[in-house]
């Protein structure tokens, strides 16, 4: 044929065809081949490949385009690479027709394949001629041929065995429940491990489950002997269903997205938790055909374009799939024992050697990096927690239930999307130097169509400092007398452990902080007192025993019980008080585990009025016990309040009820898989301080008049049923017409109700959604104190930092515009004119109504109730 320039040649005549049978498992085609490949380099690659099997043999058309570049080929003669090529799969066909019979395919199989050579060859042909002036030209395709892979068996290590049977034991002598290793566990192992591998029912079919469903009743005896063969069955087979399942997204982007039509009326279920499985590699195809398009759309609507989508979809699977193929043993040995750790409750868990590392670095308070607590949550890194005064609290722009889908370096580094990425890998990229920013692309949990949003976070040490208590001053008027309200701030329950057991005098902790606050708000005249435990995710244990006292006299305030154990009674035995007065406790769905110890015992002492919502429930204690590979995380006891009722699962409920934004089907204890019930157990002997009770009924008639016309709290309501009919909703629309219709009535609708809210405040209307955004950077910035600026601006000058630092832990600032903070402040006032007015000193002058006056004490007896 002569020659022609070496360059890349771009063939679509033919597609190539895929040899299926139900007894060989091979294919036949071109696989493997990149653009640029030479055909002596094809020569090289596998021709055979192994590809899921089918109940009958045919053949499928790829369509997948064969491209390569070649000095000089000889079409036509016999030692050709084409001519080469196709004896070589004629041989490869030879073998398959021994094996199986399938003559009739070997006849087909060989018509095609002398197809495929002779439009190779008129295809090269034409190319040569194509390309035979002077100047070089370079072709390229939009549709490269995709490699096929295989997802790697594994098989346990020989250490695991053996660290299976010690979970075994300890979790069947330690744990605080007593279960039997039996039938019925074995079950709940067997739903729990198909739900973590895959819990939206889309990877594997329902012959599959058929097929595993012998292990149903059998996982609990081969516990007890170590074996793990049936996890690993299960493991691999969900491997090569994840690895099947992106190439089948890659192949579909590959084939192009504007082949898919956002005209077409159809939806996509959002939970798929209780769908069934698929019946058929159809319906599984069209499961993942929704998912790809979904995925489109969402970016879509982001105002990307389909090139851009492309290549940011493409490597989001490229990613996922590069990280399945990394999966190891010991990622499959965790996910089943946490399977099994699960049947207990969700707070044990065992953790393989590197999860450990991980765990151990997350619980150090010299974490460099943004202070959240995050999961993995199907294919996405969820929020759980974000630790107070942390870099991302403080951003104010993430929360939790949020998701993260991809990370960025720097102001300009590229955002690299983490959709599909293990949650260790996922830690180590946010996590980094103090000083250096992140950028973070997150879906908020509110948002109904997907739409993402850029958060900056600048990565910092989480400052013991920064996490304590801080105190405030909140004004009010009523009937014509000024009231002043103190407010301190717990964000965290904390003791310097170091320093107390050093014997430093004034080492820091919750209880003294607050003591000297307290001392500080009374200088300040206050008439009434409010904790702000709201986002409190708890802490030290000790502390709320200590910070209990502060508010009683003596006596109990927190019952500790171990499995199969008496209650451990904490108590104060202090008859001294910080405050004595009126006092209020603020917590919401995020105050957990020792803030609710302390709600808890402040609403049973009758010591003061609980205002808020339902609290998180977290009633259990949890200790690490190290093993010969890695740890176990086991719930060892639980938390009962000095009445005897568990925080365990209810929480705290509260006095008067508040908005609460935070849904408590998705978080909370109560919305965990296996949680530990409620449950009660002998009350500890106390005394209440306060008969409070009777007076709530009225102090909730004049809480809800008054807030039926306040506007934040008509703006916090509708936010409520907003987020409240999203929830409900079980299918999401993929036609762009309907979520652009969608989206644009919810953009209005958001910017109606924040302009409804600003020109109450008197600030300025925003006419976008852009435009408001950035009018609440402008007043973020100028809400900055003066301390603070000077701090910020002397900030490489210690003695005038270290000076700023101490006017600012003595001077109180007035507490600015935070309407749950003033309604709890107005129910406070209400409470003191309540209980005055049952003391009879309805004639008392209000220039008397302060700190000295008291709510009425019921008489002194002992609580013993069974």
């Amino acid at each position: 044929m002569g020659s022609f320039p070496k360059s890349v040649v771009s063939l679509n005549l033919l597609p190539g065809y895929i040899l299926h049978t139900g007894h060989s498992n091979f294919f036949a085609s071109l696989q493997g081949c990149n653009w640029g490949t030479s055909v002596e380099s094809l020569l090289k690659l596998p021709f055979w490949g192994t590809y899921s099997s089918s109940d009958q043999s045919h053949l499928v058309p790829t369509g997948r385009a064969i491209a390569f570049a070649e000095p000089r080929v000889d079409i036509l003669t016999d030692q050709s690479p084409l001519q080469r090529i196709f004896r070589r799969a004629e041989a490869e066909v030879k073998t398959i027709d021994e094996r199986s019979g399938t003559r009739m395919m070997k006849t087909q199989l060989r018509r095609n394949l002398k197809a495929l050579a002779f439009g190779i060859a008129a295809g090269v042909a034409f190319t040569a001629w194509a390309q035979s002036e002077p100047e070089e030209k370079s072709l390229e395709t939009a549709n490269p041929v995709l490699e096929v892979v295989t997802a790697p068996k594994l098989a346990p290590l020989d250490v695991h065995p053996n660290t299976s049977l010690t979970v075994v034991e300890q979790l069947r002598h330690t744990h605080y429940v007593r279960k039997t290793l039996d039938d019925g566990i074995s079950s709940n192992i067997f739903d729990n491990y198909l739900d973590n591998l895959d819990g939206g029912r889309a990877y594997f079919l329902a012959t599959d489950i058929e097929q595993f469903e012998k292990y149903r009743y059998t996982l609990d005896d081969s516990l007890k002997r170590g074996k793990l063969d049936a996890a690993f069955e299960i493991f691999n087979l969900f491997q090569q269903r994840a690895v099947n399942r992106l190439q089948y997204l890659l192949s579909e982007i590959n084939n192009g997205l504007s082949n898919i039509d956002f005209s077409v009326e159809e939806e996509i279920e959002i939970d798929r938790e209780s769908a069934p499985w698929p019946v058929s590699e159809a319906a599984r195809d069209n499961i993942w055909r929704k998912r790809l398009k979904a995925a489109v759309l969402s970016m879509k609507l982001n105002d990307k374009d389909l090139e851009e989508i492309s290549t940011l979809l493409t490597k989001r699977y490229k990613n996922r799939l590069k990280q399945t193929l990394q999966t190891k043993s010991e990622d499959a040995f965790q996910l089943y024992m946490n399977a099994f750790a699960s049947t207990y409750d969700p707070h044990t868990q065992y953790f393989s050697p590197r999860t450990s590392q991980n765990f151990n670095i997350t619980m150090s308070l010299s974490l460099e990096g943004i202070g959240a607590v995050l999961k993995a949550q199907d294919d996405y890194t969820e929020v759980v927690r974000l630790v107070p005064a942390g870099p991302a609290d403080k951003s104010g722009g993430i929360k939790v239930a949020d998701k993260i889908i991809s990370v960025g370096q720097g102001q300009d580094g590229p955002l690299i999307d983490i959709v599909g990425w293990r949650l260790d890998d996922v830690v180590e990229m946010i996590r980094g130097p103090k000083g250096s920013q992140v950028r973070l692309e997150v879906v908020p949990s509110d948002s109904g169509d997907g739409v993402s949003k850029i958060v900056s976070i600048t990565r910092n040490t989480v400052q013991l400092e920064e996490q304590a208590a801080q105190a405030k001053l909140l004004t009010l008027n009523q009937a014509g007398r000024e009231y002043r309200i103190g407010i301190i701030d717990v964000p965290t329950f904390y003791i310097d452990f170091r320093a107390s057991q050093q014997g430093d005098p004034n080492f820091r902790s919750t209880t003294r902080d607050v003591g000297k606050l307290i001392d500080q708000l009374k200088a300040q005249d206050i008439d009434g007192l409010i904790i702000d435990l709201r986002n409190n995710g708890g802490g030290s244990l000790q502390e709320a025993d200590t910070l209990t006292g502060l508010f009683i006299e003596t006596g109990p305030t927190v019952q500790v019980k171990s499995a199969r154990r008496r209650a451990n009674i904490y108590a104060d035995t202090d008859a001294s008080t910080a405050w004595d007065g009126p006092m209020a406790v603020m917590v919401n769905r995020l105050s957990a585990s020792a803030s609710e110890i302390f709600a808890g015992a402040i609403q049973d002492y009758g010591r003061g009025l609980i205002l808020g919502s339902q609290t998180f429930g977290k009633g259990t204690v949890q200790t690490l016990i190290p093993l010969s590979r890695g740890q176990l995380k086991i719930t060892a006891a639980k938390f009962y309040r000095v009445s005897g009722q568990s925080t365990q699962h209810q929480g705290v409920l509260p006095d008067i009820e508040f908005p609460e934004l935070f849904d408590t089907k998705l978080i909370g204890e109560s919305s965990l898989d296996d949680a530990l019930p409620w449950d009660m157990i002998k009350p500890a002997v106390y005394s209440q301080a306060h008969e409070i009770e009777s007076l709530l009924d009225e102090l909730r008639r004049r809480h809800t008049s008054r807030v039926a016309s306040n506007v934040e709290f008509n703006y916090l309501n509708a936010l409520i049923e907003k987020s409240r009919q999203m929830s409900q909703r079980t299918h999401l629309s993929l036609n762009e017409n309907a979520r652009r219709d969608q989206k644009a009535q919810d953009d209005e609708w958001r910017l109606s109700l924040e302009n409804t809210l600003r020109n109450a405040k008197g600030k300025p209307l925003a006419k976008t959604l852009d435009e408001l955004e950035e009018l609440e950077k402008l007043e973020k910035a100028e809400e900055k104190t003066p301390v603070d600026q000077d701090i910020a601006e002397n900030s490489d000058a210690e003695e005038t930092a270290l000076t700023d630092v101490e006017v600012a832990t003595t001077v109180i600032e007035t507490q600015k515009d935070d309407a749950m903070r003033e309604e709890a402040g107005r129910v406070l006032l209400d409470l003191i004119e309540l209980s005055m007015q049952i003391a009879g000193l309805e004639n008392v002058p209000t220039t008397q109504i302060g700190t000295t006056a008291q709510i009425p004490a019921t008489p002194a007896s002992s609580t013993d109730g069974s």
